[in-house]
């Protein structure tokens, strides 16, 4: 079993690495880049790649099918960046990872604190020696209503630790989940938007979903609303979102994720001018806060990630069920 790995971190994941490849007996390689037609050759005698989020369309998979690629695996829970319909045609078998979702559900919690209580305001101020009071004033999290989009593991698992806040949690999906029952009530998504105080997305980015918080989503909301997303950039449309916080109807905004932030987010772009108009303009806004795809960050994590991509590999070139695998 022959790994390259693209984007591969070496101040935390090449440990990992090192020890599961040894223990699966796979040979492995790796750059620090994203994987691009420039640098497909890498990859030249490989059974599998290894990936985080990035362009994975039609054209990559071909590029990587002609050097020998046979097996794609993303060490992330989501998998929108790859055409698994190409990937089958092509006979490229495609596997995702799981990890605990309690680091991204508190961490969504940890945003939604953060808004209610003003903190980065707050903390901007201490930094200057202003101690005052003024304009610092804040709001429990526990008279609030919470709108909780997708109740899948992360979602669910936001709901749970929700609860124990008091504050009323109102939830939409598709598919409710029977495990919520007592602790949330589920309603359609036009009732979440009106009623809620704060809304947390938690659900993939699909075609369908694509820009679910649009302009039109914005105006049926409260006047100040709090909005967190750690799920998907490609959920909100962002120009919309920069209307809505320049008009007051977003109170505040949490974003760990965002529209075009692949080949920024993970990267040093210290001292470059980024062309992201979008994020700058986020920026700017007192009552925004900005991570760069951090929600899922701890040491446990990382270690399950680069567990599961290895044995998806070794599963799918064994033959092995596995539930992470996607395409075979």
């Amino acid at each position: 079993m022959k790994i390259f790995a693209y984007c591969l971190r070496e101040f935390d994941e090449k440990e990992f690495y090192d020890t599961i490849c040894a223990e699966y007996g796979a040979e492995y390689s790796y750059t620090t880049a994203y994987p691009s037609p420039e640098n497909v050759e890498l990859a030249r005698g490989y059974d599998a790649i290894s990936i985080t989020p990035c362009d994975m369309g039609e054209h990559m998979l071909d590029l990587f099918y002609t050097v020998g690629v046979r097996y794609v695996a993303t060490r992330s829970i989501g998998f929108d960046h790859i055409d698994l319909a190409h990937a089958g045609k092509l006979g490229m078998g495609v596997s995702h990872v799981s990890y605990a979702p309690e680091t991204v559900a508190d961490y969504a919690i940890m945003m939604m604190l953060m808004c209610c209580r003003n903190i980065c305001h707050i903390l901007d101020r201490s930094a200057i020696q202003d101690y005052t009071l003024k304009g610092k004033m804040g709001k429990d999290l526990c008279d609030c209503t919470v709108g909780v989009i997708g109740t899948g593991q992360i979602g669910k698992t936001v709901v749970k630790h929700l609860s124990s806040f008091g504050c009323r949690i109102l939830s939409y999906d598709l598919y409710p989940n029977p495990e919520l029952a007592g602790l949330t009530e589920y309603v359609s998504l036009q009732d979440l938007y009106a009623q809620s105080d704060i809304i947390t997305l938690h659900t993939p980015a699909t075609a369908d979903n694509h820009h679910m918080l649009n302009a039109d989503a914005f105006r049926q909301m409260k006047n100040g609303v709090i909005i967190i997303n750690t799920a998907r950039g490609a959920l909100i449309d962002t120009e919309a979102l920069i209307d809505a916080v320049e008009s007051g109807k977003i109170g505040h905004a949490a974003l760990d994720v965002l529209e075009h932030e692949d080949g920024l987010y993970y990267a040093n772009r210290m001292g470059d001018p980024i062309v992201n108009r979008s994020m700058a303009i986020l920026r700017s806004f007192p009552n925004v806060i900005l991570t760069p795809h951090t929600a899922f960050y701890t040491r446990k994590v990382v270690y399950d990630m680069a567990l599961k991509t290895i044995k998806g590999i070794h599963d799918m070139m064994t033959g092995i069920e596995n539930p992470l695998v996607l395409v075979r």
